[in-house]
C-alpha cells in the first residue's frame, strides 16, 4: 500500500487561464512560471496512480490569495473525490487571512474532505507564528477535525521558487501555539523534524508530521538514515509533490539509503493511515 499524501491537481479551466490568473496572484505566477512547474488534472493523476502502483492519493490544487479561486478549487476536488472515491482523499484549500475562510472549510468537510492545504504562509501574506492570524484556522480544523498541511521550508542552501521564510522555528512555533491541530509540514518541515532529537520540543511536536515533497530535489539518500537515527520515521509520511516528482524518483532514493522494508512500509503508507486514524471515519460519516 502506498499513499501519497502530497499531490497538486487542477480544474482544466485554471490550467487553459493560468497567465491570466497570474496576473493578479504574484505568488501563483512564481510558481507556475518556475522551470519544474508542471500540471496535473484529476484524469492525468489516476493514470499515473495506475502505473506507479499507488493506493491513494491525498489532492490539494492552488491555495490562492483571492478565496473566490480558492472555493472554484475546491468545487473541482470535491468533484474529483467523489469521481474516485477510495483513490482520493481531498485537502481544500483557504486564505485564512479572508472573511469566511472557516465557512468554506466547513463546506469542504461536509462534502467529505480530509484537511485544509497545502496553504502558503509566504504566497498568502499570513504569519504562522501569530496566534492572532492562526487562531480562527486552528480553530477551524480543530472544530471540523480536519489536517492542516503547511508550506514549509529549509532556510539554508540554495534558492527557487516558491521556497520562503517560514522554517522550522515558525513551524514549531505554530505546533506551541496551537498543540491541538494535526499538522503536517510540507517539504520535511524544512528541517523541524531534527529538532525531535530535544525533549521538549518532542513534546510541542508531537501531533506534527513532516511529508517528503520534493526531497529529491534538495537531499541525498543519506537523510532517511538521519531520520531513523533521529527516531521520527514514525512521522515521516511519502509526498511526491505530483506532477513534479513521481514515486519511482523516492523509491531510488529510498532503495540506496539501506532503509530496512519495514521503515519503507511506514513512511510509504502506514504512518499516514495512523496519523488520521478515526478522522477518515469521521470524513464519511459527515459526508452522508
Amino acid at each position: 500500500m502506498i499513499i501519497d499524501s502530497h499531490v497538486h491537481i487542477y480544474p482544466p479551466e485554471v490550467i487553459k487561464d493560468w497567465e491570466k490568473i497570474a496576473q493578479k496572484e504574484p505568488y501563483f505566477k512564481l510558481l507556475a512560471s518556475g522551470k519544474v512547474h508542471k500540471w496535473a488534472t484529476a484524469e492525468d493523476l489516476i493514470e499515473k496512480m495506475d502505473k506507479s502502483g499507488i493506493s491513494k492519493s491525498w489532492v490539494t490544487t492552488f491555495a490562492f490569495r483571492d478565496q473566490g479561486l480558492c472555493a472554484y478549487c475546491n468545487d473541482y476536488l470535491i468533484e474529483a473525490v467523489n469521481r474516485y472515491k477510495g483513490r482520493l482523499e481531498g485537502f481544500c484549500v483557504v486564505n485564512p487571512v479572508r472573511r469566511g475562510f472557516d465557512d468554506e472549510i466547513a463546506r469542504c468537510k461536509k462534502a467529505g474532505m480530509l484537511g485544509v492545504g497545502e496553504l502558503f504562509p509566504d504566497g498568502q501574506v499570513f504569519d504562522v507564528t501569530d496566534f492572532r492570524q492562526t487562531w480562527r484556522l486552528a480553530e477551524a480544523c480543530f472544530d471540523n477535525h480536519m489536517v492542516l498541511l503547511l508550506h514549509t521550508a529549509e532556510q539554508v542552501g540554495h534558492g527557487y521558487p516558491g521556497k520562503g521564510n517560514t522554517g522550522p522555528k515558525e513551524a514549531a512555533q505554530f505546533c506551541m501555539n496551537h498543540p491541538e491541530v494535526k499538522v503536517i509540514f510540507a517539504h520535511l518541515g524544512g528541517g523541524l523534524w531534527q529538532y525531535e532529537l530535544m525533549p521538549e520540543m518532542r513534546v510541542s511536536l508531537q501531533n506534527a508530521r513532516y511529508d517528503t515533497a520534493a526531497l529529491p530535489f534538495l537531499y541525498d539518500n543519506k537523510i532517511f538514515a538521519a531520520m531513523k537515527a533521529a527516531g521520527v520515521i514514525d512521522k515521516i509520511l511519502y509526498g511526491s509533490d505530483f506532477p513534479l516528482l513521481s514515486v519511482e524518483r523516492y523509491m531510488k532514493l529510498m532503495d540506496a539509503s539501506g532503509l530496512d522494508d519495514e521503515a519503507k512500509k511506514a513512511i510509504l503508507g502506514q504512518n499516514a493511515v495512523s496519523f488520521v486514524d478515526g478522522l477518515l471515519d469521521f470524513t464519511n460519516t459527515a459526508s452522508t
